[in-house]
This record gives C-alpha cells, sequence and structure tokens, in this order.
C-alpha cells in the first residue's frame, strides 16, 4: 500500500523537511513554487518529450492575471487563483495548438519566439502590467468567511503552509495523470510517435492535453509566486524564466514527478548559498550546472536511483534476484 504512494509520500516529507532546516519562510516557498512549475515543465519534456521554452508565458501570466485580479477587483483571492489556472491553461492550448505542427527545432523556434512575443506585450501594454516596474503592492488577504479568519496568510510560514497543501494536491492529481492511460499514451508518443499513431491514438489533441496541464500548473506557480513576493515583475514572463525552470527539470531528471521536487529545491538553494558566497555567484552556478551536465545525465533523481540499486544489491540474497529487489521505479521513465 505504501509503494503506491511512495512518490507523494516522499513529496510530503520534502514539505516537513523544509521548515526545520530553513531558517526563511520565503525561501522555503520560493521552493514549492519552482516545484509546481517544474512539474508542469517535466509533464511536457519527460512524459511528451516536447522542449519548450514558452513556460515563462504561463508562469509570468499567472503573476499578472492574478495582481490585476487583486489590485483592480474586489475578487477573493481564491477565486482569482482560479482564473490564473484557467487562462494559463486556455493561452497554452493556443500556444500548443501552433507549436505542436513543428517537430525539434522548429517546435523549439516556435515557443521561444511565442514566448517573446508574450514578453513584448506585457512590457508595452505599461496600463496593465505597469511595464519595467511590474505590478506592485499586490495583497495577500488572510482567507476569511463572515469576517472570521479561516487561514491566515500574513506571516512567510503562514503562507508556506498553505503553499504545502496546494502543492501536494496538485503533485497528488499529476502523479494520477502520469498514472494513468493518458499518462502512458504520452509516454509510448515521446518513445515512438510514429507507432503511437499507427496504433491509432491522436498524438496532436495527447500534445495538446498535455501542454494545456502544463500551462495550467505554470500559470498556478506563477500566481502563488505573487502573492509571495507582493509583486508580479515583468521578468516572470522574459524567456529567462522558461530557462531556469527548463534547467531546474534537467538537474532533477526527466519522467519522474519527484525528480522535479528535487531539481527545484537544488536550484533554489544552491543559487541561494551561492549568492553569499561572491557577488557574481552566477558564474559559480553555471559551472555547477555545467558539471552536472557532464556527470549526471539523469539527474538527481537518477543518480540517487543508482545508488539504491548499489546498495540493495549488496543487501540482496545471494539467488540472483538482487537486481530485481533493487530497483527503484521511475514513472516509465527507464533511461
Amino acid at each position: 500500500m505504501l509503494a503506491r504512494y511512495r512518490f507523494w509520500l516522499l513529496a510530503a516529507a520534502v514539505t516537513l523537511i523544509l521548515p526545520l532546516t530553513l531558517s526563511s519562510g520565503t525561501l522555503a516557498t520560493e521552493v514549492l513554487v519552482y516545484a509546481l512549475a517544474v512539474l508542469g515543465c517535466n509533464l511536457l519534456l519527460g512524459y511528451t518529450g516536447l522542449l519548450s521554452f514558452g513556460q515563462g508565458i504561463f508562469f509570468g501570466l499567472g503573476s499578472y492575471t492574478l495582481g490585476i485580479m487583486l489590485t483592480r477587483t474586489s475578487l477573493p483571492m481564491p477565486l482569482a487563483v482560479v482564473i490564473a489556472i484557467v487562462l494559463g491553461a486556455a493561452i497554452a492550448a493556443i500556444v500548443g495548438s501552433f507549436a505542436i505542427r513543428q517537430k525539434g527545432t522548429y517546435f523549439v523556434m516556435l515557443t521561444l519566439a511565442c514566448a517573446q512575443m508574450f514578453y513584448f506585450v506585457a512590457y508595452t501594454a505599461t496600463d496593465w502590467t505597469g511595464g519595467d516596474n511590474g505590478l506592485l503592492d499586490i495583497p495577500r488577504h488572510s482567507l476569511s468567511l463572515g469576517g472570521k479568519t479561516l487561514i491566515p496568510l500574513e506571516s512567510p510560514w503562514q503562507y508556506y503552509t498553505f503553499v504545502a497543501v496546494i502543492f501536494l494536491i496538485v503533485f497528488a492529481i499529476l502523479l494520477r495523470v502520469a498514472d494513468s492511460v493518458f499518462g502512458r499514451t504520452l509516454l509510448a508518443i515521446r518513445d515512438n510517435e510514429t507507432r503511437a499513431a499507427a496504433i491509432g491514438y491522436h498524438v496532436k489533441t495527447f500534445k495538446l492535453v498535455a501542454f494545456a496541464i502544463s500551462g495550467a500548473v505554470t500559470a498556478l506557480a506563477g500566481a502563488l509566486h505573487a502573492l509571495m513576493t507582493g509583486i508580479a515583475p515583468l521578468s516572470n514572463i522574459e524567456y529567462h524564466t522558461s530557462e531556469m525552470i527548463l534547467v531546474m527539470t534537467v538537474i532533477g531528471g526527466t519522467g519522474n514527478l519527484f525528480a522535479s521536487v528535487l531539481g527545484a529545491a537544488f536550484y533554489v538553494l544552491a543559487a541561494d548559498w551561492l549568492s553569499t558566497l561572491w557577488p557574481r555567484w552566477l558564474l559559480l552556478l553555471g559551472l555547477l550546472l555545467i558539471a552536472v551536465s557532464l556527470f549526471m545525465h539523469r539527474g538527481l533523481w537518477g543518480v540517487g536511483e543508482s545508488l539504491w540499486q548499489r546498495v540493495a544489491g549488496k543487501r540482496g540474497p545471494a539467488n540472483g534476484k538482487n537486481g530485481e529487489r533493487g530497483k527503484l521505479d521511475t514513472q516509465g521513465d527507464p533511461t
């Protein structure tokens, strides 16, 4: 029974470990927010085989949508978050409908072009987005009913608890998606798109749905980020944000959802630590990422899996079944 929910339990363990090991509630929240964004990217790259440089579109869109809803309307925060999610899914479906018509390099170029286009729109629509300054003073009120506070959100750790609950719910949903027939079909499309089409699967429809789900999850991450910081900066929709999310995905490992949590935690915490060592910490981070690319082709999850198999192999019985008992499931990515 526990084996079935092992990845969700690991994610829950991370949400419990972060408050015990970090003194900053904002930093802990940032880990979970970017973990959500990486989950969306992993669904495209790890499960569908789509290398998208457009994730920053949905992240920034979520930030701007929530900011506009809370600063210019009287809508309650939960409804504003839902609107951000729906709009993220809709825009992702539109972007995906154009991008999935191409493959390989041309697909990447289309997503990058869309990212630049949305950045230009955000930069020029200053009445709505604030331009260079972004949207400022986004309120983060506690959730209340009838004048009584139900869920306080004022302090960083109170907000962290709120984000942790949302993160675990979304993680559980995506686990169900990945383990469903839909998720296994995505893996079949990733491994051999021609064969999947020959069997009878409508490949473009599956890709489009994956795009929409990815956009919804990433927009949710952007909305939560705006609530965390109180601003929706222009940088949230830059293509650099897409690159950062993609790097986190590769660091953690593709094809396994919990690997997304590892990648986000490693990147955010490493960046925070390196920034205290040297003003030009991005150079150090670049060297670290080069090392990951050269020596950890399967990401942090792949390293952990290899170590587990070695330990389990040494402990296993000498009856030829060591390898079978030492294997750790990877949710469909055996590479």
